[in-house]
């Protein structure tokens, strides 16, 4: 079974998102807090990380750069979740290794489907 770290202080978005991969078939493991994501995801080895952007403590963009220098998680897929829709921010999320940048509000059948197809062409 396919696993995913979901990372978003939206408890609403949180549970949708860890809802529909569920019924999708994968397995979730999800946090309010980016602060002890990194040990989790260490521990866990998931394969793909949801970020939220925007988060208090370290903000998902924070957290996505520090996963691409670490050359244990390097490799792990990460979805950028965000409320921003600037040119420049989808630049930003991309150049810190950021594979997909979705902007909220998101469908989640279509959050399921890129993260089956990221998990499957990895």
């Amino acid at each position: 079974m396919s696993k995913v770290v979901a990372i978003d202080d939206e408890p609403f978005i949180l549970m949708m998102i860890e809802r529909k991969l569920k019924m999708g078939g994968i397995e979730v493991i999800a946090l309010r807090e980016s602060k002890d994501a990194l040990r989790t995801i260490r521990e866990e080895k998931p394969d793909l990380i949801i970020l939220d952007w925007m988060m208090p403590h370290v903000t998902g963009i924070d957290l996505c750069r520090t996963l691409k220098a670490d050359a244990e998680l390097r490799d792990i897929p990460v979805f950028l979740l965000t409320g921003k829709g600037q040119d420049a921010d989808l630049e930003l999320a991309l150049q810190c290794g950021a594979t997909m940048y979705i902007t909220k509000p998101f469908s989640p059948k279509e959050l399921l489907e890129n993260v089956r197809r990221t998990i499957r062409s990895g």
